[in-house]
């Protein structure tokens, strides 16, 4: 399917044409922009100036790279695997399929710990790539930040992503919390019930362990709830349709103030428990 562009489609606007069709007869959700990013990636250019030269004529080594990422992305291979990066609030971040990929709603987490007191100490739980610990602390300077995940290759990913972003970010392997002690946890941990039916880009190439958390996907943060008696400020990224049962774990976890934050979509994705 993505496999041959035809002899005429050697020029931008034709190739990116193409291309469009195969990914939208392929399922993607946005196959023009997917065009786009990838054949700029072929290209060694900014999507900006590709769009801005649609008379340029592909090199044969640039159709050749195309094709291959087009074949990676008609497989329903996310974009971020496939370039190797993601933007996230103001930083760029290595990704890799150690890790999940950083979606527009885990900033919420990030504007939470924006609002927190000088000089916090502060725990990214499930940190992943680092995505929410690095731009906490590129934003927050004055903020003590570390990042916790229990997975090693997890911990690859955000230290290559601390160390080219030169960020000072404590990064620790641990099975949710370390003995810190800390003033606030932001956590994103796998929330996804098992069994759920996901799209093929999540399903078939995100890491399983990052993604489910037993039969109704609480189990992680149940387990979070028993960690946290002596943190003021914990906030959870969850599921579209979990916010009140994670409002009701912060209860039963003595938080006496319960914040619900919705994302873009008018969905409640992160919920803040407040002593």
């Amino acid at each position: 399917m993505a496999e041959t562009l035809s002899p005429t489609a050697e020029a931008t606007a034709p190739a990116l044409a193409q291309a469009t069709a195969e990914l939208a007869s392929a399922g993607c959700d946005s196959p023009r922009l997917d065009a786009e990013l990838l054949l700029a990636a072929a290209c060694g250019v900014a999507r900006e100036r590709l769009l801005l030269d649609r008379e340029r004529t592909l090199h044969p080594d640039e159709a050749a790279r195309f094709r291959a990422l087009l074949a990676r992305r008609a497989a329903r291979e996310p974009v971020a695997y496939i370039l190797g990066r993601k933007p996230f609030r103001r930083l760029w971040l290595t990704v890799d399929r150690r890790v999940l990929i950083p979606r527009p709603e885990t900033e919420l987490l990030v504007e939470v710990g924006l609002e927190l007191p000088r000089r916090t100490r502060v725990a990214d739980v499930g940190t992943g790539s680092g995505a929410v610990a690095l731009a906490l602390k590129h934003e927050r300077p004055d903020l003590h930040v570390t990042g916790i995940d229990c997975d090693p290759r997890a911990l690859q990913v955000a230290r290559a992503n601390r160390s080219r972003l030169g960020l000072d970010v404590r990064l620790v392997q641990a099975d949710l919390l370390d003995a810190g002690p800390y003033d606030a946890v932001l956590a994103n941990l796998p929330y996804v019930a098992h069994g759920a039916q996901l799209a093929r880009e999540i399903a078939g190439y995100e890491p399983p362990t990052a993604l489910f958390a037993g039969p109704d996907g609480l189990h992680a943060i149940r387990r979070l709830m028993t960690r946290v008696s002596a943190i003021p400020v914990v906030a959870l990224e969850v599921g579209s349709d979990q916010a009140g049962d994670a409002a009701e774990l912060l209860r039963g976890a003595r938080f006496e103030s319960i914040e619900r934050l919705e994302d873009l979509a008018g969905h409640e994705r992160v919920i803040v428990g407040r002593r």
